[in-house]
């Protein structure tokens, strides 16, 4: 919707289910007015689902007399838009270009100007954004080189000593963590796709829920497999990675409870609307039980602090709802 607002232009979106919740996230987009967006401009499509294996390598049930199945990963949202008509409709629609994110970071911006300007003037086929690893430990998948290809190292891959390795400053030798924020050429993606596309396997081993051989149900350990969109990154001749600040762009939501939990991605996000309302002159709510200043500031309004103190100021002063919602426009 800023985007629109912004551009003057139809900003379709392009959204990947699964088979486990295709139909919940319809009724969701359906019950809350498809977001503002024109339901003609939201094109749902699946992944492909697959089986998994137990330890000694057969095949996992979910039932006695059905497969267990799981997601192919976030790279089968690759061939998912070329089998599902999306690729077509975005040649319709005269779209180049695809802004790439997943659902578990609400700082994403999915249209900077910044990041499609440097994408188009590189020519890229596939761009990334990165932000700088916390700590060796993060577990984000970095950016380098994997025989000579550009590609993302997952964190589980990185030896122990190249994680902890360091730079003369002290800095992280492989610092640059992958955020899972990409620009695709629609023709890169129609190109790699137009056969059978060859994105390596990744394992990960899991308790699968699941019966056991007398048909009972059971915690299974096994192995699912799934693909990754960044390894796309190899077939691209041309590409841009983009270093953006943390606090700005990137406030995941990976864990129930501690880090990159709902609990830290509300307060990254209270705190860096609360600093541009207190460095324009507004008035900040006071705390909630948790502590934070319960500020959130529409994308429409503002996507910086600069552009938020200049509408501020335009608008003689941004407006506040109870619930610290900022929504003047």
């Amino acid at each position: 919707l800023a985007a629109q607002t912004r551009y003057g232009t139809r900003t379709p979106w392009y959204v990947m289910t699964s088979a486990a919740n295709d139909a919940t996230t319809r009724e969701i987009f359906a019950r809350d007015d498809f977001f503002g967006l024109d339901p003609a401009d939201v094109f749902f499509f699946s992944q492909d689902m697959l089986p998994a294996l137990d330890q000694d390598g057969r095949l996992v049930f979910s039932a006695p007399d059905q497969l267990f199945v799981a997601p192919n990963g976030h790279g089968g949202c690759l061939l998912g838009l070329a089998s599902s008509g999306a690729l077509d409709d975005m040649a319709n629609r005269g779209i180049e270009e695809i802004s790439y994110f997943q659902v578990d970071n609400p700082l994403v911006r999915p249209a900077d100007p910044v990041f499609l300007g440097l994408h188009a003037e590189a020519g890229a086929q596939m761009s990334t954004k990165v932000v700088e690893k916390r700590d060796a430990a993060e577990k984000v998948g970095v950016i380098g080189r994997i025989d000579g290809a550009l590609g993302c190292i997952e964190y589980s891959d990185l030896p122990e000593e190249a994680r902890e390795a360091r730079e003369g400053s002290g800095a992280l030798r492989f610092r640059a963590g992958n955020i899972a924020v990409h620009l695709l050429a629609v023709d890169f993606v129609r190109e790699i796709t137009g056969g059978a596309l060859s994105l390596p396997w990744h394992v990960a081993r899991k308790d699968l829920k699941a019966v056991d051989d007398g048909g009972s149900a059971a915690q299974v350990p096994g192995f699912k497999f799934e693909t990754f969109v960044f390894d796309a990154l190899a077939m691209a001749e041309r590409s841009v990675t983009m270093e953006v600040d943390r606090a700005l762009e990137f406030a995941p939501v990976k864990n129930k409870e501690g880090q990159d939990s709902p609990a830290t991605s509300r307060a990254a996000l209270a705190g860096l609307f609360a600093s541009w309302v207190q460095a324009s002159g507004g008035e900040l709510p006071p705390p909630d039980a948790a502590g934070l200043r319960p500020i959130e500031v529409d994308p429409r309004f503002a996507e910086s602090a600069e552009e938020f103190a200049d509408r501020a100021a335009a608008t003689a002063g941004p407006k506040i709802t109870a619930d610290g919602h900022v929504y003047a426009l």
